[in-house]
């Protein structure tokens, strides 16, 4: 695609699949027409980064609230004063990060959040890069057969076995950090979703909150979800964004996956991440 200009402003895509990136753009000073054209790239490409950013809390806020109605999160600790706002923060001293392996965000949600705008606050001098893969183009890459028999089914999604009291993130250094172990969740989503506005398909299930096919076991599931794992984890599909404080990255949580790189031990790294509302899954 070739970059596209609207007054000043740049587009340009970060990777074949996902991402696009804008420049010379002010998010506190952004015109109805460059908004527009963030969304429709968030439609097409699942991730929409812009640098060097000036946002307070209530400027992102503000911004945040342009896409749709704020979600909050009921796992990750609150910014002060501000509960729109959930820390992904990780200390010098510790050893486990949030959202170290691929996933998307809400699919344990009866309505999964459309998406979340993340900026980053503090970034260690080098590492702490996300990757983020497009499940369009994974989809697009099956076989015919295999496309036709995924339309039929469903799958299960939990963050029980994360976030909850035995849970994974219990038994790391970021257990005293999280919140919402008494909560469950369960939903059934199609595995294979329209996106709402481009009506493209994707492939919608994740290593993280896919626990098994809808009226399968989850033994009987694990050879085929393995194997969509390994397909959407396929380079070609990724991109990997670098941030720096001042960073925000939107991205499509139906229609992307995402890995938060666990590479800087002993720095600090702090990103404030609101999370998007979205609608019922078909």
């Amino acid at each position: 695609m070739a970059t596209q200009l609207l007054s000043r402003v740049q587009s340009t895509p970060i990777s074949e699949h996902v991402g696009m990136e804008f420049k010379h753009v002010d998010l506190n000073d952004l015109d109805d027409n460059t908004f527009d054209a963030m969304r429709q790239a968030l439609a097409d490409h699942g991730l929409v980064f812009v640098r060097d950013q000036q946002l307070t809390p209530e400027q992102h806020i503000a911004f945040a609230r342009r896409w749709g109605e704020i979600d909050i999160n009921n796992y990750f600790p609150a910014n002060g004063g501000h509960p729109e706002i959930a820390e992904v923060r990780k200390a010098e001293n510790q050893q486990t990060n949030i959202g170290g392996g691929w996933h998307t965000d809400h699919s344990y949600d009866q309505i999964p959040a459309m998406g979340s705008i993340l900026l980053a606050r503090e970034t260690p001098p080098t590492g702490g890069d996300t990757l983020f893969a497009s499940m369009s183009a994974a989809f697009d890459s099956l076989s015919d057969g295999l496309k036709d028999t995924l339309r039929t089914m469903h799958a299960v999604h939990s963050a029980d076995h994360i976030y909850s009291k035995d849970g994974i993130y219990s038994k790391t250094d970021q257990a005293g950090d999280l919140k919402g172990h008494d909560l469950r969740t369960r939903a059934v989503h199609p595995v294979i979703i329209r996106h709402p506005r481009t009506g493209r398909e994707i492939l919608y299930v994740n290593p993280a909150f896919t626990l098994h096919f809808d009226g399968w076991t989850r033994e009987e599931s694990l050879p085929l979800l393995n194997y969509l794992y390994q397909v959407a984890m396929r380079e070609e599909f990724q991109c990997r964004v670098k941030w720096a404080p001042g960073s925000i990255a939107i991205w499509d949580n139906r229609s992307t996956w995402h890995h938060a790189m666990n590479d800087y031990h002993g720095h600090r790294r702090l990103m404030h991440r609101i999370t998007i509302s979205g609608e019922p899954l078909s």
